[in-house]
């Protein structure tokens, strides 16, 4: 919709001007720490950690915390042990969400989560609430000046790719998750550094929001994408320019 941003989007360029670097290594060794756990330490082998430590690297953490970070996961350093949670609600408007976290203390964290929701418009829902209105894809951002639509064309259907769209100045691609490592392959091959790329919950509709409820929607948005023990807050609205400006 003309005039409106969508969430990621908004959280790309949000990141790219004001990243909390600190909090980003947080989330990192938690999700490679559980990668490890859940899959083994051999990044040959296991596709998740291989995501978490490549994200790792091109956050420039050192490398020395990636390996105590793995060997907190295989069990060769003791640590705190985490889990994998998934959440979801409604913020303003009707807005689903759908939170990944990785947290020492599920109890804490849906009260603090419950919480954040209250405060700002929306209700923490059960399990299944909102998860049918997303659909799990390999997501890609490509800058829109590195690459031409054709030649970005080429590469992702040769990848198997399941959609290339553009949006808000760059280039997505979409993919099914068991194609995400070839399609990011291709890409690298090609000398595409894409500045996003995730398996993500892609929301199917979107609700545009103006006025207070966008400016809560936004507020409550950024809360939950702030917390340390959140590590993907996927939501489906979109809003409009005034939104931004009042939030900023």
């Amino acid at each position: 919709m003309s005039g409106h941003s969508k969430w990621h989007s908004i959280k790309h360029k949000k990141a790219a001007v004001d990243a909390k670097r600190g909090s980003m290594f947080t989330r990192l060794i938690k999700e490679i720490t559980v990668a490890a756990r859940t899959g083994g330490g051999d990044v040959n082998s296991n596709a998740r950690l291989r995501a978490a430590v490549a994200t790792a690297k091109a956050a420039n953490m050192p490398a020395e915390n990636i390996v105590r970070a793995v060997q907190r996961g295989t069990g060769e350093l003791p640590g705190v042990r985490y889990e994998d949670v998934v959440y979801e609600g409604y913020g303003p408007g009707g807005v689903a969400m759908y939170i990944e976290a990785v947290t020492d203390n599920k109890n804490r964290m849906v009260a603090e989560l419950r919480h954040l929701f209250s405060r700002f418009g929306g209700n923490l829902g059960e399990t299944g609430c909102v998860s049918w209105m997303f659909e799990k894809k390999g997501y890609f951002v490509v800058e829109k000046g590195s690459a031409s639509e054709e030649a970005l064309l080429e590469i992702v259907l040769d990848a198997g790719a399941d959609d290339l769209r553009e949006d808000d100045g760059n280039f997505e691609i979409l993919c099914a998750p068991g194609n995400y490592e070839k399609v990011k392959e291709k890409l690298e091959e090609r000398g595409l550094k894409p500045e996003v790329a995730q398996i993500s919950m892609i929301p199917q509709n979107y609700v545009d929001l103006t006025g207070k409820a966008a400016q809560q929607m936004l507020k409550l948005a950024e809360a939950l994408d702030e917390h340390d023990d959140v590590q993907h807050v996927w939501a489906n609205f979109n809003v409009d320019e005034e939104a931004l400006k009042a939030v900023s």
